[in-house]
């Protein structure tokens, strides 16, 4: 726990190392002490010296921060992931998307491997033959006839869904064919530009264009007229009746939330999205809807996940991670600084039921975290986090640069609001440091006040 050493209020110290300690629990080793485990291919493989295979991988949600942190905080640990993740790839034909113990399961959305294997690339901590990390993306971002076949009749069909089936063919996910159309849509654009940056790096030129392509998919769903992500049905046309507030678990267009918690899944892309939706005026009008709507989930099999709402907004699930720092796209910073200094104040407490949500593998306390420091990865995959709220009045971290430092000036509960951030002494002019800046080492001070700056 020591990797990070912080200063605060007794409050925050607890829920800080609280949720340091949930990111140390998965994923978690899985071999003998002889270095032999049993692999995705279902056969006794020995480990090389020096390589320690895991499992427990809960991507869908731990690639958004518990990933990131690792680079930080424990890099060589994030490497040896990365090469398990491949590995189960070799061992089994396909990216491993949850893997539990020596099994493959298909929770979840997309193909979610491709972050972290697209954030080492960018971080100069992938090792191995990039060529076959292109390849393992690549394979694992299509339909595979080969491998409903091996997996017909177990739990592992589960992996093997249409939604890279109908991308390939249409560009999109027809709603009127398969549920969770958007969610799949939308993450496979992301994954698909991850892709592309693991193929660029390989010097698969052709491939990363073909994949940066793809990445663009995401505009199909979005919808002038509601201002949303909404499902398009076969025919192309957009799905009639729309209600953003409607959800049906594991039923509906949109996985474990509505159209309200979806519509702002462009990570990789956010300046074409913010101009394909009429500018950074408008995004900052979408997201204080979202913030401020009624509260009210429409649907009598709702999904269970929507927790933690701040009007639209659902902590206590993934999808809704990154949006408040999106304030940081508008004019109007100081937004979202409010409402994370709102949800680390209410939505991480020390008490029994103190996560707002399901803590999924350390993902809800990783984005705590790096909260509560000062910083979030918006896109995995580009190495630069954009900046928030500390909790902390002072940190050192632990990086291969030696100490980076990080000064709250003037923290209190009343000064939520950052006046000025300096990065080694040198005034910041807008809201982003880099990986480099990071791990180099070296000295990030907020100065806080109380009034938003406008």
């Amino acid at each position: 726990l020591n990797l990070i050493q912080i200063e605060a209020d007794p409050k925050v110290m607890v829920n800080f190392y609280t949720a340091l300690y949930h990111t140390m629990i998965a994923p978690f080793a899985y071999q003998d002490v002889d270095g032999r485990y049993l692999g995705m291919d279902k056969k006794v493989h020995t480990a090389e010296p020096g390589y320690v295979n895991y499992s427990v991988f809960s991507l869908w949600d731990t690639f958004r921060a518990l990933h990131p942190l690792m680079t930080i905080i424990n890099p060589a640990l994030a490497t040896d992931w990365g090469k398990v993740l491949v590995q189960g790839y070799k061992e089994g034909g396909i990216l491993p998307k949850w893997p539990l113990a020596s099994s493959y399961t298909g929770c979840m959305v997309g193909y979610p491997a491709v972050s972290v294997l697209a954030d080492l690339v960018a971080k100069d901590l992938a090792e191995g033959d990039m060529s076959t990390w292109a390849e393992a993306g690549a394979r694992s971002s299509v339909y595979r006839e080969d491998l409903a076949e091996k997996f017909r009749g177990t739990r592992e069909l589960d992996l093997i869904t249409m939604h890279p089936y109908y991308k390939e063919k249409y560009g999109f996910v027809p709603a009127d064919s398969v549920p969770e159309s958007v969610s799949w849509g939308l993450e496979m654009a992301y994954e698909d530009w991850c892709i592309s940056q693991i193929a660029k790096k390989a010097g698969n030129i052709e491939l990363a264009n073909e994949y940066a392509k793809k990445a663009e998919y995401y505009k199909r769903y979005l919808d002038p007229e509601t201002k949303m992500m909404r499902p398009v049905m076969g025919d192309g046309s957009f799905r009639t009746p729309f209600n953003p507030r409607y959800s049906s678990h594991m039923k509906s267009e949109y996985t474990e939330g509505n159209a309200f918690q979806w519509s702002f899944f462009a990570p990789h892309d956010m300046d074409n999205f913010i101009a394909a939706i009429g500018g950074k005026k408008e995004l900052e009008t979408r997201l204080d809807t979202l913030f401020t709507t009624s509260s009210q989930i429409d649907g009598a099999e709702a999904s269970g996940d929507i927790t933690g709402l701040i009007g639209q907004y659902a902590h206590g699930n993934e999808p809704s991670h990154h949006m408040a720092y999106l304030y940081n796209w508008t004019d109007s910073p100081w937004k979202g600084q409010g409402y994370l200094d709102y949800i680390m104040q209410n939505f991480y407490t020390n008490e029994p039921d103190g996560i707002i949500g399901n803590e999924d593998c350390g993902q809800m306390s990783a984005w705590y975290v790096m909260s509560a420091l000062g910083f979030y990865q918006v896109s995995p995959g580009i190495p630069v986090y954009t900046l928030g709220r500390p909790m902390v009045n002072k940190a050192s971290m632990h990086v291969k640069g030696g100490i980076f430092e990080i000064v709250a000036t003037n923290n209190n509960p009343a000064n939520k609001y950052v006046k000025e951030v300096k990065l080694n002494g040198k005034v910041l002019e807008t809201p982003f440091i880099s990986h480099s800046d990071i791990i180099n080492g070296g000295k990030l001070e907020f100065i806080m006040t109380d009034q938003p700056v406008k």
